[in-house]
């Protein structure tokens, strides 16, 4: 009888898939999933409700697979992949820089990037060296790390609101032996001078003045770019493939000081290639990227579009939320960056004409909230939200296809095997694996259930291989054993971030919130500052003196449950207050910003 239903599921799936318009080799294979998949009418439902999607999925993992082994096969890299692009348009339009206008094509942004490469190599250089980019977002920032790339040397993106002891963990983790920065982070570079070693080459692009250069030892970039070579360099040796290091890309660094993920050639054309063909985006797509370049959102989700599907890329300085839709209907931009913090921006701001006179199609990125998600469609007219989950080093990135207002992706449960990934059930205390009698992580958590995303690793499948960070114990940190099966290693996901509080222990009562603002804004960029403070005598701890962090999460900001006094960090006052009723009140209903 279990045989005979499963034959019976089978073909009913198979059947329904056609009615659907899937072609018959996409529904045999559906059919036979289902059948080699379990017995049950459970299932049958789950796969007539998901099978469409699901066949979506497989048809992007399958193509963006194939394209990676056939790169890797025939010794490919991300240079020579965007040298094809440059091929097939070398006029069109690659980057738009909003601030000033200027346009570089496909075949200006090959050339100056081999500029860069002849740059380098004339300084020493060679494959595996590390440099330093510290500028805000620009044009030019794509070109040195492509240039670099050409000629073996890895770019270490640092993020430009880093300051001090942040900023110097940043630039010594990476190994880098040079740093290029931006004129308008002089005052950032001065500030950490003296703390820098002295072997450490220093370069400045844009305008600043000899007297300003001498004082950070600083040569100028500009005229030596101008006036290096254009044609293309020769190979660097010994030659980098897909699997090989491209350049580094940190981590917020809100828990912590940040990590210098590591991303290799295959892993930059992997999150640009299934953002490109699971949002379906089209060769003659215009992108508005106004995330930052020095993150993976910004430089591989956006940018990757240009370099690798020859898109044209519109790179926004900063975000400016008055200037979003005028910025997108000036340049014809039919693909949007979002993270959920911008679409919320976006709908605070007054109705104006133009947030409906744009092309915009689809926007893309991550952290969008089912309330902002229908609010933000149906204001702005975007037809589509192309949201994913995913950091820079994982190996189990997943992509909302079908439009499910508030997915930010889905794992096939007619096909688990071709991309393993699991939500696994964690201790809420210990934030340590919960594991069976068998020592494995099993079962998975159920609908509604909090848990932590694990991708099993396989080194040999450029889907899901993890390269880890340059700090090899903040590698091994993120990886767990015995997950799925034994003997097996899985890369282990964060917990969603949340508004940040800091509990201190006051047992004088002399704390002061200023002096303490003073020396956050100092030592930390905006995202890592605690939003709240809670000052208390002591601070409790377990039987075992691990800090009570559950109980100061499950209370969170609120003043009715503690009598412990409580801060809020007004950013546009710049200063901690009080938190009483009426405070408490306005931040829980979206009446005060965080």
């Amino acid at each position: 009888m279990h045989n005979a239903a499963s034959v019976s599921a089978s073909l009913g799936s198979m059947g329904m898939l056609r009615l659907f318009g899937v072609s018959w080799s996409w529904s045999l294979a559906a059919g036979l999933g289902v059948y080699l998949g379990t017995r049950t009418w459970k299932y049958f439902y789950i796969a007539a409700r998901t099978a469409k999607r699901d066949l979506n999925g497989l048809y992007v993992l399958l193509r963006v697979k194939m394209a990676l082994w056939r790169y890797m096969g025939n010794g490919s890299n991300i240079p020579s992949i965007f040298a094809q692009t440059v091929n097939l348009h070398p006029n069109k339009p690659a980057l738009i820089y909003e601030a000033t206008g200027e346009t570089w094509t496909f075949a200006q942004l090959d050339e100056l990037s081999n500029g860069v490469a002849h740059w380098a190599r004339g300084q020493g250089w060679v494959s595996g060296d590390v440099v330093a980019l510290f500028m805000e977002s620009r044009p030019l920032q794509v070109a040195l790390w492509l240039g670099f790339a050409k000629v073996g040397v890895e770019a270490a993106l640092i993020n430009f609101n880093l300051r001090h002891d942040s900023l110097l963990h940043c630039v010594g983790v990476s190994g880098s032996r040079a740093i290029v920065f931006g004129a308008e982070l002089a005052d950032a570079m001065l500030e950490v001078r003296s703390s820098l070693s002295q072997s450490m080459v220093r370069f400045c692009t844009g305008d600043l003045g000899a007297e300003h250069l001498a004082s950070l030892s600083a040569q100028p970039l500009d005229p030596m770019l101008a006036s290096a070579a254009r044609h293309p360099p020769s190979p660097c040796v010994p030659p980098k493939g897909m699997n090989d290091r491209l350049f580094y890309i940190y981590t917020s660094g809100t828990t912590g000081l940040p990590k210098a993920a590591i991303v290799v050639h295959s892993r930059y054309y992997r999150i640009a290639a299934f953002g490109y063909f699971a949002f379906r985006m089209r060769p003659d797509d215009i992108i508005y990227d106004c995330l930052p370049l020095y993150h993976s959102a910004g430089n591989i989700m956006g940018v990757g579009q240009c370099l690798i599907h020859g898109l044209t890329v519109v790179v926004k300085k900063k975000f400016s939320a008055s200037r979003f839709w005028e910025d997108c209907i000036k340049h014809n931009c039919t693909v949007v960056q979002y993270i959920g913090e911008i679409c919320r921006y976006l709908l605070s701001q007054p109705v104006r004409p133009a947030e409906k006179d744009h092309k915009v199609r689809l926007a893309v990125g991550n952290g969008l909230r089912p309330s902002v998600w229908e609010a933000f469609t149906e204001r702005f007219g975007v037809a589509q939200i192309g949201e994913f989950y995913g950091a820079t080093e994982c190996n189990c990135s997943i992509a909302n296809m079908d439009g499910k207002v508030g997915a930010c992706g889905f794992n096939s449960r007619i096909l688990p095997n071709v991309y393993p990934i699991r939500l696994v059930r964690v201790d809420e205390d210990s934030m340590e694996l919960v594991r069976n009698s068998q020592g494995l992580c099993s079962p998975p958590c159920l609908a509604g259930e909090p848990g932590l995303l694990v991708g099993r690793i396989n080194q040999k499948d450029p889907l899901r291989r993890f390269d880890g960070y340059a700090n090899q114990d903040a590698t091994r940190k993120k990886i767990a054993n015995n997950v799925f099966k034994k003997n097996d290693s899985a890369y282990i996901s964060g917990v969603e971030g949340k508004a940040g509080m800091a509990a201190i222990a006051d047992t004088t009562g002399s704390f002061d919130c200023s002096s303490f603002l003073d020396e956050v804004q100092r030592a930390l960029p905006p995202y890592a500052r605690p939003v709240f403070l809670r000052i208390s005598p002591q601070v409790d701890t377990t039987g075992t003196f691990k800090i009570q962090k559950t109980r100061l999460q499950r209370e969170g900001y609120d003043p009715r449950l503690t009598t412990d006094q409580i801060y809020f960090l007004n950013a546009r006052a710049a200063r901690y207050e009080a938190v009483n009723e009426e405070l408490y009140n306005a931040i829980a209903e979206g009446r005060m910003s965080l």
